[in-house]
């Protein structure tokens, strides 16, 4: 269903069952998906391919040019798995040359109002971002992680799977996975995020081994070398495992 009001490319490659609300526009070179759903005043520029299942909420923007003075409208592009849903005033732009080209948005997500998505971002499956929430360029976040309201992610950041960040916290290094992370007057983590962890299923032995990790990382004397020998040498399990490499690939360093 196309309304009469909206504006479509002829060049848009579009399934039979996709919905598409008054005032939207979709550009040339995009492709949608089956049984997507753009509300009202959505405005969807190309190259973008979006796939199946999402749906778009009033005033979206996705797919239009990075915000970055560097872009000189070469060709770049923005993918988007299936079932995510973008609510009021979301913004998603493409990538660019110099990021690799291609901002990327996986399954099963949900962005709350105003939150945005920067250039060359990629997100991973069942992440929450929350109002206002905000991706500089070059934002990885992985699987399962929440981004509280009027939260920043500062550029080539990365948020670590199940990894919780607080409402108003500004990320200028890697957020731990499984870890609570939120602002005061400097931004901390706070151990292990237990009662998310529960709610996901989680068994008692998993969370023991992470908190068991977090205690020598954030509440010992070592440094984080020295913690990371010292978890080594005491706790084994595929969680601590994930910890343990997300520390080590850590260009910016991680909160503690």
């Amino acid at each position: 269903m196309i309304h009469a009001s909206a504006i479509v490319s002829p060049e848009a490659e579009i399934s039979d069952d996709v919905w598409i609300g008054p005032y939207c526009r979709v550009g040339p070179r995009v492709q949608i998906g089956k049984a997507c759903r753009f509300e009202s005043h959505v405005v969807v520029e190309g190259p973008a391919k979006i796939g199946e299942g999402n749906r778009f909420y009033p005033f979206a923007t996705i797919g239009l040019d990075p915000q970055d003075l560097k872009f000189k409208g070469e060709e770049t592009f923005l993918t988007i798995g299936n079932h995510n849903i973008f609510r009021e005033y979301v913004n998603v732009h493409r990538g660019t040359r110099g990021g690799g080209g291609n901002t990327r948005i996986g399954d099963h997500n949900f962005l709350m109002a105003y939150a945005h998505v920067g250039h060359d971002s990629v997100l991973g499956n069942h992440i929450i971002m929350a109002n206002a929430a905000t991706l500089a360029g070059h934002v990885l976040i992985e699987d399962h992680a929440t981004i509280g309201a009027f939260s920043g992610v500062h550029q080539f950041c990365r948020i670590g799977m199940h990894g919780y960040v607080g409402g108003y916290t500004v990320v200028t290094k890697d957020v731990l996975p499984f870890s609570k992370t939120v602002s005061e007057r400097n931004t901390k983590a706070y151990g292990p995020n237990v009662i998310g962890l529960e709610r996901k299923g989680f068994m008692p032995q998993q969370i023991k081994d992470i908190k068991k990790a977090f205690l020598l990382l954030l509440q010992s004397d070592l440094n984080t070398s020295q913690a990371v020998e010292a978890i080594k040498a005491q706790v084994n399990s595929p969680e601590v495992q994930i910890i343990l490499d997300f520390i080590e690939k850590s260009d910016r360093g991680v909160i503690k």
